[in-house]
């Protein structure tokens, strides 16, 4: 059975908004500011899945996890003035402590280029303390102007990973940012997530970069949405704090940085891109809850016991085999309503379990995604639900990317891409010759944002799409959150 994705597509917005209430994922738009939500018991499971994958691949690649103020004196936010320029209409001061007036202004953390950069100078005065590969994950604070939204646009962003590395060399930068975007890949590939790789433009990259790198997906509606970035900010923030370290000659020089992040929009993609009607459908390396076991009433009390009795001896099973399960058994609600709820919470299996499955020591499994079912017996129990769960990951990682893919166009003709941006939504590609101004051009005349180009240049026979000189690349355009 395919389950109707309707709502899901057309109606996104709400689709979303409603889903992370319903499920009890995310509680936004009623706590008394702006832009600003409260993870729930639920979200916060999902949250922290999502965070120990992103853990686990910093660590394994030699990151080292540290923990940094939230307040950044303007004094030293200021040292890098590209840096403030990009951040300072965003930024929220602490002017007052008490009822005392503060004798310089506080700025709660935008991001920590600037605070670390600081620490670094006074931890690290060789080449040979070189590579540094630090993170962490916190909250930062933006004065969001445009319209807010929940996990994708917000003026608290609480589930802020942000990486600084500190290098000798450009090259060897360099080679940390390209490690950096395969971490990434492996991040979003193990996440279920499609995306897409850009350089973003000149114009458009982070304030004090040097090169900015950005893996952007599609939500269900053909907005484009950023979920990645990675930068090469070269000497930039180093100068600005004139530290030095010693290189391998004895001389003195600046050292170069890298900074790559990932926020609340990882964790949104990731109960969105699987979808239906229904509401999520998670996949199980994120699920908190991977099998619910619903128990189908019978008709006397005595059966009902057996019912309940086997719903938990199944429970145990797969908890002493590491596979997170719960039996609902309330109840003041039946089977049917059970069944809304847990689809709600985009649970991957379910089990249900009436006086049939007790008399001939069997189980009734559906999955999440296609409602199929299948019986199998209690001793097979373990190995068909692991089973199950890793064909069902697979199966919604190949749906999302076939969605993704089937979004993504080339055209060589403006009002072309207009009708195709207006009417389906997407990425579109279109022949550029790589100067700034037919860039800026194509985002006026389509009224959307350009992502970027692709690393390795896409070659097209095509002339620019607006000046009609040769093309170098094409440029991907979208309309994004």
């Amino acid at each position: 059975m395919q389950i109707p994705r309707e709502k899901w597509k057309n109606n996104f917005s709400e689709w979303f908004d409603n889903v992370i209430f319903k499920a009890e994922i995310y509680d936004y738009g009623r706590y008394p500011i702006k832009g600003m939500g409260v993870w729930m018991p639920y979200g916060f499971k999902i949250r922290q899945n999502v965070i120990n994958i992103i853990r686990k691949f910093l660590d394994e690649t030699g990151h080292e996890e540290v923990l940094f103020p939230l307040l950044i004196p303007e004094y030293l936010l200021r040292k890098e003035s590209e840096h403030i320029k990009g951040f300072e209409g965003e930024v929220y001061w602490v002017t007052k402590g008490g009822e005392e007036d503060l004798d310089i202004r506080l700025a709660l953390r935008p991001t920590s280029e600037v605070a670390i950069t600081y620490m670094e100078s006074l931890w690290i005065k060789s080449y040979k303390e070189l590579p540094k590969k630090y993170y962490q994950i916190v909250s930062i604070f933006r004065y969001e102007t445009k319209a807010t939204r929940p996990m994708i646009r917000l003026r608290e962003v609480t589930t802020f990973k942000e990486a600084h590395t500190l290098h000798v060399s450009y090259e060897d930068a360099e080679r940390q940012v390209k490690e950096a975007i395969e971490i990434y890949k492996k991040i979003f590939d193990t996440l279920g997530i499609p995306y897409i790789l850009s350089e973003r433009p000149e114009w458009d990259r982070f304030a004090g970069a040097e090169h900015t790198y950005a893996f952007d997906t599609l939500m269900p509606d053909g907005r484009a949405l950023q979920i990645g970035t990675v930068h090469h900010l070269g000497q930039h923030f180093t100068k600005a704090l004139d530290y030095k370290i010693q290189k391998a000659d004895g001389s003195l020089d600046y050292p170069y940085q890298t900074s790559y992040g990932i926020s609340d929009r990882v964790i949104a993609v990731s109960i969105a891109v699987n979808g239906d009607d229904h509401g999520p459908i998670l996949n199980p390396i994120i699920a908190p809850i991977k099998v619910v076991i619903i128990p189908i009433p019978a008709k006397t009390e005595e059966d009902n016991k057996r019912v309940e009795n086997y719903c938990k001896e199944l429970q145990e099973k797969l908890s002493s085999a590491g596979i997170s399960a719960v039996v609902d058994s309330n109840k003041e609600k039946t089977p049917g309503e059970k069944f809304y709820y847990w689809e709600m919470k985009g649970v991957p299996l379910r089990i249900e379990i009436g006086l049939r499955e007790v008399n001939n020591e069997t189980i009734t499994i559906k999955r999440r995604d296609t409602l199929e079912s299948k019986i199998v017996k209690k001793d097979e129990l373990i190995k068909t639900v692991n089973d199950l769960l890793s064909s069902l990951s697979e199966d919604l990682k190949k749906k999302a990317w076939d969605f993704f893919n089937s979004r993504i166009f080339y055209t060589n003709d403006v009002n072309e891409a207009k009708k195709i941006l207006e009417n389906r939504g997407g990425i579109i590609e279109v022949p550029w010759c790589g100067d700034n101004s037919c860039g800026l051009k194509i985002e006026e005349e389509l009224n959307a944002r350009v992502l970027g180009y692709p690393i390795d240049a896409k070659k097209t026979s095509d002339p620019c799409v607006i000046c009609k000189k040769p093309s170098t690349n094409v440029l991907r355009v979208a309309k994004t959150y």
